[in-house]
């Protein structure tokens, strides 16, 4: 384990000593009185410190183990999901072994709520906590980094430049991948691809799966080598996307000037408003874990996108942008229950997504649209591929 020592989560011999660095850490204690109280990091922001160090004090007292830790989230976690969701769904459960290890792949909509929606469900119906991959990028403040890795996070080096170095750093990400999975029996979750799918289009990175394969033994089969991760799609849905105006201002700004540059801690705020912003219904589909039979990296990612594409839950948001779009109500299920979309049957929700455009930007509004209309188009051409298939 000691060649994962600078990207594996902390274990439970260190978490007493990083929860006394994190206590001291001013910026942190600061962070904790800006979220939990804005107003009187404002308007008392000497008197706040001191309080607010004293409150965690005696809420972490007894934490000792990276479980009791996590304990804590889960405090915090119940009561987010109580207050920004209308419903929390999954299907897919009954596919998975409660025994077994198993390397999540999802789709990217939020930096922080997609793996915990997952970890969420997957604790409460007794499966064992994830271990989460993190891009460095998110951790740019020293206790950020301190409180991922106590909460299960392992860190993906995206700060590697230089091409030895990236090899290095992807070479070390597999192993440490395998080791888990393997030798450790823990599960992992990870995105199909690097950074948030803005758009809403969810392609696996096959450069993902590169690197998964880079602790292949020589002599291994490849499709052998990839059914030992015991991969499992995973399909994420979120009926409002609290960060739908910014991602629809990037997405704009990339198009009409080539690249977008993210203000100092853009990441992080959008990590806040992900979290605090009201998400309506949110959907966690699983899949059928892969077998053997994929024998390429091209096999495994567009199986990927196929899986996560078909898993999708479409929420009636989707549909009502899919309709300004288009003029007409898209022929699609819509909801954990699968029922035909009926545009009379969601006109309080079509009020409030109307409502929710407007008060986006004008320039910014097309792309806004496109980014709950792109699962709806992705779900018609599996049916017309589909319908294709059949007919030959």
């Amino acid at each position: 384990m000691s060649d994962f020592d600078d990207i594996r989560p902390y274990n439970d011999d260190e978490v007493h000593s990083v929860l006394l660095r994190l206590l001291a850490d001013n910026e942190f204690v600061d962070a904790i009185v800006r979220l939990k109280s804005p107003l009187m990091s404002r308007l008392a922001a000497g008197l706040a410190r001191p309080l607010a160090r004293r409150a965690l004090h005696k809420e972490l007292a007894g934490v000792t183990t990276v479980e009791g830790f996590q304990a804590k989230i889960e405090n915090y976690l119940q009561k987010n999901i109580d207050e920004t969701t209308t419903s929390l769904t999954t299907s897919g459960l009954e596919l998975l072994d409660k025994s077994r290890s198993y390397l999540f792949i999802s789709n990217h909509r939020d930096i922080a709520m997609d793996p915990a929606f997952v970890n969420w469900i997957l604790f409460q119906n007794g499966f064992q906590t994830l271990r989460i991959a993190i891009g460095d990028n998110l951790l740019t403040k020293p206790f950020a980094s301190d409180l991922m890795r106590l909460n299960k996070c392992f860190v993906v080096n995206r700060s590697a430049t230089a091409p030895r170095e990236k090899f290095k750093a992807a070479k070390q990400l597999s192993a440490y991948i395998h080791h888990s999975l393997v030798d450790d029996q823990a599960n992992i979750w990870i995105a199909q691809r690097e950074g948030r799918a803005k758009d809403s289009l969810d392609i696996s990175n096959p450069a993902i799966i590169s690197m998964l394969a880079l602790n292949k033994p020589k002599a291994d089969d490849f499709g052998d080598y990839m059914a030992r991760l015991n991969i499992v799609p995973v399909s994420i849905s979120y009926e409002l996307d609290p960060c739908d105006t910014m991602k629809a201002r990037e997405l704009t700004l990339t198009a009409e000037q080539g690249a977008y540059q993210k203000a100092e801690h853009e990441d992080v705020r959008s990590i806040a408003q992900g979290i605090t912003g009201q998400k309506n219904g949110v959907h966690v589909a699983f899949g059928q874990p892969f077998g053997a039979d994929l024998t390429s990296v091209e096999d495994v990612a567009n199986r990927l996108n196929r899986c996560i594409a078909a898993g999708y839950v479409l929420h009636p948001t989707n549909c009502i942008a899919h309709e300004i779009i288009h003029g007409r109500a898209p022929a699609v299920d819509v909801g954990a229950h699968a029922k035909p979309y009926v545009p009379a049957e969601h006109s309080e929700a079509k009020k409030h997504f109307e409502a929710r455009l407007r008060a986006c930007p004008e320039a910014f509004r097309e792309q806004f649209l496109n980014i709950y209309a792109n699962p709806v188009q992705a779900q018609l051409d599996i049916g017309s591929l589909q319908s294709s298939a059949d007919a030959s």
